[in-house]
């Protein structure tokens, strides 16, 4: 069955790519000798399953729009773009330009192959391993050399660099951001009983302190946002349409994440810390002095998005200036302790 497939999936392909017009359905139906065979089996056992009920052209139809809809969304995936044409009297046609569909000369020297195939391992644990993968195939067909790594010197065993990905909103966002599509999902803010409902306009997923966030247009506030993705309940709905917000250069997305997840500090923070607990913070406190009985005080950078990272800590963390910061934490324990 897979090799069956897969026959299908290329014969579709060099159909779509070797026409100079847009092709039918009907054209395409005609065209490709799978197509053929399957609308021909389906026809036959819907006329006898019918018993006389009527004709079964009706079921080899929807079986072959189908099968159809499912190698086309198939070819996309793997990276053909399929154009969609529609004619002066409404017919709907497909094509793939080559030009479209064909790589640039690859310039790369053996250190920049080199460096992709150590990016290509960071994902080997996530969930862009394939699309990874996929991608260095692609690149090694069209010429990448295929230099030895000098990365690739660690002993079996040796630690390797990932990055995890567990949030099953990080696929549909990275599709989103990738192909400039707003998108409508439930996000629980710490400091909320119940999730909301947001409708933004994605712009880059980034990675901070081991949490992965959303950086894009919040359309109902109309302002720049970030979103925690372990925050995101429920699946992420594309949406249609246009951006209605300029999209910012990749620097100044990341400067967006690094000030609302508390990378970007504007003033200091006192916290009583229990011994033993929090190294985390301890690697950035300004200055600690031991306070006994199990106890450590510390001066930490301030800036937004330090009050859900002082939550995380839970009892290990007493809040002791300044006032508002200290309000901040109480709300969000309450949030959490309310369910």
């Amino acid at each position: 069955m897979a090799i069956a497939k897969a026959e299908r999936l290329m014969n579709l392909a060099l159909c779509l790519l070797g026409t100079r017009r847009p092709l039918t359905k009907r054209e395409l139906r005609e065209s490709i000798e799978a197509y053929i065979e399957a609308s021909a089996a389906s026809a036959t056992s819907a006329s006898a399953s019918a018993a006389g009920a009527g004709s079964g052209s009706g079921g080899s139809d929807d079986a072959f729009n189908r099968m159809f809809e499912r190698d086309k969304d198939d070819l996309r995936e793997l990276g053909l773009v399929i154009e969609t044409v529609e004619s002066v009297d409404g017919e709907i046609g497909y094509l793939a330009r080559r030009d479209s569909n064909r790589l640039p000369p690859i310039t790369l020297d053996a250190e920049e192959a080199a460096a992709l195939g150590l990016a290509a391992k960071v994902w080997q644990q996530a969930r862009l391993a394939g699309a990874a993968s996929g991608a260095l195939q692609k690149l090694r067909a069209a010429g990448m050399p295929l230099a030895e790594d000098p990365y690739d010197t660690q002993p079996a065993g040796a630690l390797e660099p990932r990055i995890p990905v567990h949030e099953a909103a990080f696929e549909p966002l990275m599709v989103a951001c990738r192909d400039r599509r707003p998108v409508l999902f439930d996000y629980r803010k710490a400091n909320a009983a119940q999730p909301g409902q947001r409708q933004v306009e994605p712009w880059a997923l980034e990675c901070w302190r081991g949490h992965w966030y959303l950086a894009g247009w919040d359309r109902e506030r109309a302002a720049e946002r970030v979103f925690r993705l372990s925050r995101i309940t429920g699946k992420v709905r594309l949406r249609a349409g246009a951006y209605t917000a300029e999209v910012p250069d990749h620097v100044t997305v990341r400067e967006t994440v690094e000030r609302w997840s508390g990378e970007t500090a504007t003033g200091t923070a006192r916290i009583r810390l229990r011994s033993g607990h929090g190294y985390p913070l301890r690697a950035r406190a300004l200055r600690t002095s031991p306070l006994g009985d199990g106890w450590d005080e510390l001066e930490i950078p301030y800036g937004h998005g330090l009050d859900a990272w002082l939550v995380e800590f839970g009892p290990d963390v007493v809040v002791l200036a300044p006032d508002e910061l200290r309000a901040d934490v109480v709300e969000r324990l309450r949030a959490v302790a309310k369910g």
